[in-house]
């Protein structure tokens, strides 16, 4: 392996050189910078170094018609630095290789969702429609939080609500986050930690005053989905949440005691108190024949994965075109609050882990709120308004 002085003019000449094998060219003067020249006259510029464990590595910079032998040089005295100072350039470009893309790390997140999260679902069809076809092609390394944070801020500009777009976020975060556990390369900064989500300010409030209950319970008797109303009536009667009860088990439920065991929820594992008229509707539910499930679809015998023709058929019926299958569970809450219970009683009924979040449920009719501040009024012991006398 020839040792020479490397100039444009040298590298000019090797290049024009007929070879009938590959041939080295080292530097004189930039110990480690070689040529390696080869048939046909192409030629690729490198470093030669030992690393920290004292084994020989070759870093190519690039080849010869690419690039000027003056930027080679400067990059082969670069490279040079990096390797005095203990770093291997070669395994950090190795290292860099092996960063995955958004897409790539979302095969491996979904499969973990799927094994750990009950709405996986939901995670898998935002990254399928939203972020991935963004995002989805980039490195990890190449992710820039001003970049997430003003698509996230366009996405609302153009229609999308507020909540829906921090529920992108959210997942976009959690799945970067994992990366970094695993110790995925390229995941050692989530550019989306620390920025906070912005208010939706979509604190819905719909309940159910007691003539519109009646006629969407006649609307659902009526209905040609023949577990409709079971499911609306168990939904309503105990603040249950719709999947806690698509996904229920007869095993679960203890009439006797009046309870229904939940091995698992969005809080965790839980009991879920059971009202006598519960149990009334629970005893008329029918039943079929080697199927685990309270409301199954009868046509599969397997938890409904949707009910929302047959729901929005009988809810506009009733002329309550807007009323959603949450406010169900809202209406429970409110029921619950205006039968004189407290937010800890109605929290620990609904199975939130903070009252903070039954406040947003739990609406009080005023004429309750009129009898506990007039109680509360009396319980002071005196008058304090002079009183007056009738008039003649």
């Amino acid at each position: 392996m020839p040792s020479i002085t490397l100039s444009a003019a040298a590298v000019q000449a090797i290049r024009a050189t007929p070879r009938t094998k590959p041939e080295t060219f080292f530097d004189e003067v930039v110990t480690g910078f070689v040529l390696n020249a080869r048939p046909r006259g192409t030629a690729t510029y490198a470093v030669r170094y030992k690393n920290q464990y004292g084994r020989q590595r070759e870093y190519k910079i690039a080849n010869a018609a690419d690039i000027s032998f003056a930027e080679a040089k400067k990059e082969a005295v670069r490279i040079k630095g990096l390797t005095a100072l203990g770093i291997d350039p070669q395994e950090k470009r190795e290292e860099n290789r092996r960063i995955p893309t958004v897409n790539e790390l979302s095969e491996r997140y979904l499969a973990f969702v799927r094994a750990n999260k009950k709405s996986h679902d939901i995670d898998e069809r935002y990254l399928r429609l939203h972020l991935l076809p963004k995002f989805g092609r980039l490195h990890l390394d190449q992710l820039r939080q001003e970049e997430i944070i003003d698509w996230l801020n366009r996405k609302v500009m153009e229609g999308y609500s507020q909540a829906t777009v921090n529920r992108w976020q959210v997942i976009f975060s959690y799945m970067l986050r994992l990366a970094k556990q695993w110790n995925v390369p390229g995941a050692e900064k989530n550019p989306l930690e620390g920025v906070r989500q912005k208010d939706p300010d979509n604190r819905i409030e719909r309940f159910l005053k007691p003539d519109e209950t009646k006629r969407l319970q006649k609307a659902v008797q009526e209905s040609e989905n023949p577990m409709l109303q079971y499911i609306v009536a168990l939904l309503l009667l105990t603040g249950c949440r719709k999947r806690e009860l698509l996904d229920g088990r007869w095993c679960d439920v203890d009439l006797q005691g009046k309870v229904w065991h939940l091995p698992s929820s969005k809080t965790g594992k839980r009991d879920v108190l059971l009202p006598d008229e519960a149990i009334a509707v629970l005893r008329q539910v029918p039943r079929f024949d080697d199927c685990p499930y309270i409301v199954p679809n009868p046509k599969t015998l397997e938890p409904f994965t949707s009910f929302f023709n047959s729901w929005d058929t009988a809810r506009r019926r009733a002329g309550l075109p807007e009323l959603r299958v949450h406010d169900l569970r809202h209406s429970a809450a409110s029921n619950l609050v205006n039968s004189g219970h407290s937010l800890f009683i109605v929290a620990k009924i609904l199975g939130h882990a903070q009252t903070r979040t039954t406040e947003r449920y739990a609406h009080a009719d005023r004429g309750v709120l009129l009898n506990a501040v007039n109680a509360a009024a009396k319980a002071t012991g005196t008058t304090w308004a002079e009183p007056t006398l009738p008039t003649i």
